[in-house]
């Protein structure tokens, strides 16, 4: 049972609401009997019956439910029948109709208070949903969006998630709002006539059957769609980043084509997911107006009979109920449906959640302790088990060192560089602080240690302040002594920030765009830069930082690094060697291997790999 699955799994949180939302249901739906049976005494009184009704019964002298229900009902029409004779049926008729009225309001007041109930449940399940997807996707490894495309990941905390709250809110109705009215509607109805009753009962599993049918393919239906909506975002997501190649090519022809090929296929989709979710309700209508037809024939056949059960104003009383037996009968068979394109979109949510990552958390994580140095130990590595990229590597970076890593693109010094933090783990061999695996301790500790300024620079749509103070937690007192403000406005400075930011209209609390749009290369550089100064990392990962920019832009960051790279722990991965001469270390990599280690002068006499990536850049 799906809906059963869903509300256990989504639900216990907000029990204390389920419960208010049950309780006002069933008093909304024993009101609207209430107001309903008002049909009744009205219709006796136009049709004039009371006349007969004129004998008070002792209720003390009757035993058995039928025979109490029929006493009381004698009874209220001895006391209608009384008020008509002194009063008139006009005067009966006036408040027979206020208590229609106020009956109504009650119903209506409890019907509101249901759904008022029902709203935290809704908006909650969202949040908690997208809370659980969006720190899933914080805590999943590097390697999954390696292969994970964004747009997909997104549809599924966007579209997935909407169309699993919407099949919860179905669920619900299933298991608590509708089978109450419907249980309540069908046990009047037995009270009434349980020939008529049970009579209808049998009718009622060709009508099911009929509308099951319907929505037997709108899961694998609903499942396509979403994936076909999921490669929408992809492609617009791909033509924002690449609108500047779009353009540059003159492809916007082929990207259109793309593009209108994509959604008239998922619009063929979901016109077939919508046609016959839209198809529940006119076929449950006639369903129902088939079976009210069928029940006045066979009503009226027991009403016309001498020894009938039932009479005619009492019989237009139940089909009044089971008319409103339709209503949430419809409504269970477009959850139904509504569920099934929600286990759909789950199933796909899911396979997010439920990813187990490949960086393991030791169960009692060591405390990090740096004094001496970082090594590789015959580290080997793959992204795919068919094809390592690294190889045997061995390396080690003393503390306050700087280690340049050189080679042609594709040999896999980003990849090394991204093992120190543990964005990945070895395939074999161990990388190690001070002679500990890394592994034995926890991600947040290891990257405490850490500044990473990459070659492009992940800035975010907030302030200058906000990005430069991204990697610290300002909720503690700042270092030295001084402010945060301070503190951020010295980093600009020793980044050579301060000569653009101060020239920006709101300073500090400019907000800088899309991935830093509104700044240049060299100034998201420099606020990377700034970033990781006022981390104050003991050891820092340079990957390529200056080797997308213009000549003026790359001095000014160049200076800015010299001074992120004081008296710390570097590796720098660089394109341009004329920025790494006077390293500590320069390794050669090679197809995934260190194929030559030293100094820029050792390097360069040896005629090797070095010598040549040197002459090929003068």
């Amino acid at each position: 049972m799906h809906f059963i699955q869903l509300i256990k799994r989504f639900v216990p949180p907000y029990k204390g609401y389920m419960a208010l939302n049950i309780f006002f249901n069933i008093l909304s739906t024993i009101l609207s009997l209430f107001s309903f049976a008002a049909i009744i005494p009205v219709l006796r009184i136009l049709f004039g019956l009371t006349a007969n009704e004129s004998i008070w019964t002792e209720l003390s002298e009757v035993s058995g439910i039928q025979e109490t229900l029929a006493a009381i009902r004698g009874n209220l029409y001895c006391i209608l029948n009384n008020l008509i004779i002194v009063e008139g049926p006009g005067y009966v008729l006036m408040w027979l109709g206020i208590f229609l009225v106020f009956m109504t309001g009650l119903k209506c007041l409890t019907a509101w208070l249901a759904n008022y109930f029902m709203v935290p449940i809704r908006t909650g399940v969202l949040r908690d949903l997208r809370q659980q997807l969006y720190n899933k996707v914080l805590s999943l490894p590097m390697g999954y969006f390696t292969e994970a495309r964004r747009g997909d990941v997104i549809s599924r905390m966007t579209n997935d998630v909407n169309e699993v709250e919407a099949s919860i809110m179905s669920a619900l109705d299933i298991l608590f709002k509708n089978p109450i009215m419907i249980f309540f509607y069908l046990l009047t109805m037995f009270i009434i006539s349980w020939q008529l009753t049970l009579f209808v009962m049998a009718l009622l599993p060709i009508a099911i059957f009929c509308i099951g049918r319907i929505g037997r393919s709108l899961k694998r239906a609903s499942t396509k769609g979403q994936e076909q909506n999921a490669e929408i975002l992809s492609s617009i997501d791909e033509t924002l980043l690449g609108l500047r190649v779009v353009k540059g090519f003159n492809a916007q022809d082929k990207q259109r084509t793309r593009f209108t090929k994509l959604i008239n296929a998922t619009r063929a989709t979901f016109n077939r997911i919508n046609r016959r979710y839209y198809l529940a309700h006119p076929l449950s209508e006639f369903l129902g107006t088939t079976l009210i037809a069928v029940i006045l024939w066979f009503g009226g056949t027991l009403i016309l009979q001498h020894n009938a059960t039932i009479d005619a104003s009492t019989f237009i009383y139940y089909l009044v109920i089971f008319y409103s037996i339709i209503n949430p009968a419809k409504d269970l068979s477009k959850a139904s449906y509504g569920i099934r394109r929600g286990m759909a979109s789950l199933e796909r949510i899911d396979t997010i959640l439920n990813t187990q990552s490949n960086i393991e958390e030791p169960a009692q994580p060591q405390p990090v302790k740096f004094e001496k140095e970082v090594a590789f130990d015959h580290v080997h590595f793959a992204y795919q088990q068919d094809r390592e990229v690294l190889t045997d590597i061995n390396l080690v970076i003393p503390k306050g060192q700087t280690v340049a890593l050189v080679g042609q693109s594709g040999g896999g010094k980003t990849t090394l560089t991204d093992l120190v933090p543990r964005f990945y783990d070895p395939v074999s061999g161990k990388v190690t602080i001070d002679g500990t695996d890394i592994r034995q301790f926890s991600t947040h500790d290891l990257r405490e240690q850490m500044g990473i300024v990459s070659q492009e620079p992940i800035l975010f749509n907030d302030t200058i302040y906000n990005n430069i103070t991204f990697g610290v937690d300002t909720t503690q007192p700042a270092p030295k002594g001084m402010t945060w403000q301070q503190a951020v406005e010295q980093a600009a400075r020793i980044a050579n920030a301060t000569e653009f930011i101060d020239r920006m209209p709101e300073g500090y609390q400019t907000v800088i765009g899309d991935r830093g749009s509104r700044l240049s290369g060299g100034q998201r550089q420099r606020l990377s830069i700034a970033r990781a100064i006022l981390k104050n990392p003991p050891i820092l990962i340079l990957d390529e930082a200056t080797s997308a920019l213009d000549s003026e832009s790359e001095k000014l960051v160049q200076e800015a690094l010299e001074h992120l790279m004081k008296d710390r722990t570097t590796l720098v991965v660089a394109h341009r060697l004329s920025t790494i001469k006077h390293a500590d270390l320069i390794c050669v990599v090679h197809e995934g291997r260190i194929v030559e280690q030293g100094t820029h002068d050792e390097l360069y006499a040896k005629k090797g790999y070095y010598t040549k990536l040197v002459d090929m850049q003068q």
